[in-house]
């Protein structure tokens, strides 16, 4: 079978035509968290408020499979650039073994483990319980996650992201469906109220997994790459996607895991911060679309150039993504500051949530312009394959953040909009510390090890 060029050009409209699907992609899992928090919200402020934190405990869970996927992503970009279709199937084969065994120990975490903490940090037993139980049902559609976020990996990887949208938007008609009736108990279906979500969830997960992986078969990708031409575990492909994404898993899960650190405090102040933060954490998602899109377009185009080779082209591509990346954003944030009320109507709170809101949102659209080019400089020296970097400026970065959440919000008691600032300090400290690192040429002489 004739296989395409998998060669990548570094031009605006390549940039473009990779990261547009993605983006849409993003725009339908946003859709599906943001249709949970308004209809939780039609069941009261803390309803709203225990979805904050249950929201960002499965986050954590799944940037745990984002940070397998980017590792394997960049890996699958590297072979594309080299023109190796049969390397990448092997490598997507075992990417997908190993999701399925992360996934069972999140699971495992979540029973053994994640009742204990919630008890012993939420003051609200409330909440506590409430946050408990909905966990303990959506952690099992863990695994259907994992398994459809491989497919990320694979088809941005091979520049084949036009693909995405499919499972995603299934994956979203169905949320809202079983949204709708779960929670509310409609057409039939019983009145499941704050637990209806997680149900939701997980079959809208199943869903778009379907979904995707018919179309992977439909279009014949799984014999382009080879998928099933041998079905047996090499330890040493396991061991080679594990060192590269094992520092992006920890570097991931240690960001959401001090963001729902940042949650929990937010909670000693009561249910309405909670509340608030809820939404802005739907203003991140709603704003971060572009970002993150054009994040997982630089992980894979700076990878791919390196697999051709053409070192030079490298720096030159991160400053152009970043324009366009900082070019969407800013559109964003003119939006939400011109009309905050846009989203913050959407949970039906009324008009003093609103009023309260509005500060803490202006505060956050200015984090998502830092957001914007940070994410890209970090991805970039993800795609140059040093993910032990990546995980040290993370830490760094999640040191101060973590400091100054502490001080902000135990030791000082101020207000929500100081809170927000947290971000300001996040995306600097991690913009800051990628820049020196890509422009030191350090880089240049990390060659994966299967190369």
């Amino acid at each position: 079978m004739n296989t395409p060029d998998l060669r990548l050009q570094t031009g605006y409209k390549q940039i473009l035509g990779l990261a547009m699907p993605i983006s849409l992609a993003l725009i339908v899992p946003q859709i599906n968290f943001i249709t949970n928090n308004i209809f939780l919200g039609g069941l009261g402020e803390q309803a709203l408020a225990s979805a904050a934190i249950t929201g960002v405990y499965y986050l954590i869970f799944a940037v745990i499979g984002s940070g397998l996927n980017n590792g394997l992503q960049s890996m699958i970009a590297r072979k594309a650039g080299e023109n190796q279709p049969k390397e990448i199937g092997k490598l997507f084969y075992h990417g997908v073994w190993l999701a399925l065994g992360i996934s069972i120990l999140g699971i495992l975490t979540s029973y053994i483990l994640a009742p204990w903490i919630m008890r012993s940090a939420i003051h609200n037993t409330l909440i506590a319980e409430q946050v408990i139980s909905f966990i303990r049902i959506r952690i099992w559609g863990l695994p259907l996650l994992y398994l459809f976020v491989m497919r990320n990996a694979l088809l941005v990887g091979t520049n084949q992201t036009k693909f995405l949208v499919w499972g995603t938007l299934s994956e979203a008609i169905a949320n809202i469906f079983f949204d709708y009736v779960f929670i509310y108990g409609k057409l039939g279906f019983p009145e499941i109220g704050f637990n209806g979500a997680a149900y939701a969830s997980i079959i809208a997960e199943g869903m778009g997994l379907l979904v995707i992986y018919a179309v992977i078969h439909a279009k014949g990708i799984h014999k382009k790459f080879a998928f099933f031409e041998s079905w047996k575990l090499e330890w040493q492909t396991i061991q080679l996607v594990l060192v590269r994404s094992s520092p992006l898993i920890l570097q991931f899960a240690l960001s959401i895991i001090t963001w729902e650190y940042f949650y929990i405090l937010i909670e000693h102040h009561g249910a309405r911060d909670l509340a608030v933060s809820n939404t802005m954490r739907n203003a991140f998602g709603i704003a971060g679309i572009f970002s993150w899109a054009f994040a997982a377009t630089t992980n894979t185009m700076v990878s791919n150039m390196i697999g051709q080779k053409k070192l030079d082209d490298v720096m030159p591509l991160v400053v152009r993504i970043s324009k366009v990346s900082f070019g969407f954003s800013f559109l964003m944030t003119v939006l939400f500051n011109l009309f905050p009320e846009l989203l913050l109507s959407l949970f039906g709170q009324g008009e003093d949530f609103i009023a309260y809101a509005t500060p803490v949102l202006r505060v956050v659209s200015t984090a998502l312009l830092m957001q914007s080019f940070s994410v890209v400089w970090l991805n970039a020296v993800t795609g140059t394959g040093n993910t032990i970097v990546n995980l040290l400026i993370e830490f760094v970065t999640l040191v101060l953040y973590t400091a100054y959440v502490y001080f902000v919000l135990e030791v000082w008691n101020l207000s929500l909009v100081w809170a927000w600032v947290s971000e300001w300090v996040y995306w600097v400290s991690m913009f800051s510390m990628s820049f020196f690192y890509l422009r030191s040429g350090a880089w240049k002489k990390k060659v994966l090890a299967s190369s």
